[in-house]
């Protein structure tokens, strides 16, 4: 066996492996878990995630766990780590809420537009990926029916095919559009968790500034930028002021 096929084969065996470990870890973390040992379903979750594994399933288990320990911060974390791999997804979305009811920071949002709504709803409805899959799922239907349309030969099947075909092209136009803005709306927000119990935010990135405001854990945050050991956040109803990095948790750290 030439080395080049060696290294596959190895590739291989590690890979299937390394899935046989995970499924055994997470099947023990939910037996863990039914039992209400929390604390060790943690254990292996987390030891999934540092084999490099990342799902929406495993960051909602994880939420899941840091909930019934009442740790709202993690709890929070997992369930938006979850929510962007999988956004819109009801039940992670109706577990975050019980989480985020556990918070004592009530931010209100800045008002929208009903068009900026709109926007939002529809952009935000599928992750860039999931997007991008759909567009190139559109396309091949375009390609198919486009062909097809020469090979029938009744003038009803001929039209219903060409029919098809223009909406498939159109709809994955609009998918593509709706991944490319997707994308640069995921990449221009930096997300995350507030997970001290209560943290002073300063005007300007040093302990002797003028607090502006207080925090608590479980607050979302958007991360504008850094200095030093200093991060400049904003909330969602405009506020911003810096504290240092170690008092949250980015999102998007995958």
């Amino acid at each position: 066996m030439s080395l080049k096929k060696s290294l596959i084969v190895l590739f291989l065996l590690s890979s299937l492996t390394g899935m046989a470990q995970n499924s055994a870890l997470f099947s023990q973390a939910t037996e863990h878990y039914n039992k209400g040992e929390y604390s060790k379903a943690i254990e292996n979750y987390e030891k999934i995630l540092g084999n490099g594994e990342h799902s929406a399933e495993l960051y909602f288990n994880l939420g899941n766990c840091y909930y019934k320990q009442n740790a709202i911060g993690p709890s929070i974390l997992y369930y938006e780590k979850a929510l962007l791999l999988k956004p819109n997804d009801a039940e992670i979305l109706n577990n975050l809420g019980y989480a985020q009811n556990m918070r004592l920071d009530a931010v209100e949002e800045m008002p929208k537009t009903e068009l900026g709504q709109l926007y939002d709803t529809v952009v935000n409805f599928l992750s860039f990926d999931q997007w991008a899959y759909l567009a190139v799922g559109l396309m091949l239907l375009f390609v198919f029916t486009y062909l097809t349309y020469f090979f029938l030969r009744f003038a009803t099947q001929k039209r219903i095919a060409f029919i098809t075909s223009v909406f498939a092209l159109i709809l994955g136009v609009l998918s593509i559009l709706m991944a490319y803005l997707q994308f640069q709306q995921f990449t221009n927000d930096n997300p995350a968790i507030i997970f001290s119990k209560e943290i002073k935010i300063s005007s300007e990135p040093n302990s002797n500034s003028e607090v502006v405001f207080t925090l608590h854990e479980g607050t979302k945050v958007n991360v504008l930028e850094e200095l030093n050991d200093w991060k400049k956040i904003r909330l969602s109803d405009g506020q911003t002021g810096w504290l240092p990095k170690e008092n949250l948790r980015l999102l998007k750290d995958f």
